[in-house]
């Protein structure tokens, strides 16, 4: 986090545009500081309560990714965009005192591995532990769809008819997070066996979800209707998929995390080169047309992979 801060500071003094892209690598490197803490929380957890508290910290982290959008929108408008990065520097330097402080130590015993043998041991985890695979590819369509809207919003959103401000944008982040929320309960759904019927219901709410973003030319209050669906139902399934996960090889919750999170990653960066692409060639409509096609495959898919996640999780709460 420390580390962080340096990284952030440096983007927001950046002289050049070598040093700005050197910069945002940096901070995109360190930023697994999130990850970190969703698996040191269900380290420290009770094994009834996981699911509870694995959904309360990726609530806070999906919080915090919607509500930086109307941060930064702010404080683009008030003080140009470097201002950004330097505040963030200085509340990234404020949170690492806290946590320092406040975080429990771990008094067990710990294994020393080498970096090369820790990430090979991923690919262990990937071979050894279907649910991690199943649910890492639903993991990974779920935020296709989240990358999708919210990188893409601001295209129709900043021209004809609307031609909105930074902050007028970055406020819709708020709906966003009034439908993350929303989800927080998926994880205490998990804990008592719910998880495959959350699933369902978050997955048909995201393809519903569409039927209102389509509109977004038309009538900004369909959007939002719809932005808050879709932040529900991705919330939702993401805490349901770390839940499941987080049931098997209770020693390597770390990397676990890990693991699934290169899913998310990779996700939320198709989603994003993507629908800018489409929307230079097929403009909102095609936008849509992609983010709903994805939702119905991420359905799909777990319609075909019910039967074995509920063999693995021993949960069949659908019948």
């Amino acid at each position: 986090m420390l580390v962080s801060v340096l990284s952030l500071i440096l983007v927001g003094i950046a002289p050049t545009a070598t040093v700005l892209f050197i910069g945002l690598a940096a901070v995109g490197l360190l930023a697994v500081v999130t990850q970190v803490l969703v698996a040191f929380a269900a380290i420290w957890a009770a094994p009834e309560e996981r699911g509870r508290i694995v959904g309360l910290v990726q609530s806070g982290i999906v919080i915090g990714i919607l509500l930086a959008r109307t941060f930064a929108g702010v404080l683009t408008d008030l003080a140009g965009w470097r201002s950004v990065y330097l505040v963030s520097g200085v509340m990234m330097l404020i949170i690492t005192g806290v946590l320092y402080r406040y975080l429990p130590r771990a008094d067990n015993k710990r294994v020393s591995i080498s970096y090369v043998n820790l990430l090979a041991s991923m690919f262990i985890l990937f071979r050894q532990e279907r649910i991690l695979r199943i649910r890492g590819v639903l993991g990974f369509l779920i935020f296709v769809v989240f990358g999708t809207l919210w990188t893409s919003l601001v295209l129709p959103l900043s021209t004809t008819p609307y031609n909105l401000s930074h902050t007028a944008i970055g406020a819709f982040g708020l709906a966003g997070v009034a439908g993350a929320l929303g989800a927080a309960r998926a994880g205490s759904l998990a804990d008592r066996g719910l998880g495959q019927l959350t699933t369902c219901i978050a997955l048909v709410l995201l393809l519903f979800s569409w039927c209102f973003i389509f509109f977004t030319e038309y009538s900004l209050i369909l959007l939002i209707v719809g932005i808050i669906i879709l932040d529900l139902s991705v919330q939702a399934v993401h805490v349901t998929n770390q839940s499941m996960i987080f049931m098997v090889r209770p020693e390597a919750r770390s990397r676990l995390t890990a693991a699934y999170m290169i899913f998310y990653s990779l996700g939320s960066a198709l989603g994003s080169i993507v629908s800018t692409n489409i929307y230079a060639n097929a403009g909102w409509n095609g936008v849509c047309l992609f983010g709903a096609s994805i939702s119905a495959l991420a359905l799909l898919y777990w319609m075909i992979t019910y039967r074995f996640t509920a063999q693995i999780t021993g949960t069949s709460d659908l019948k």
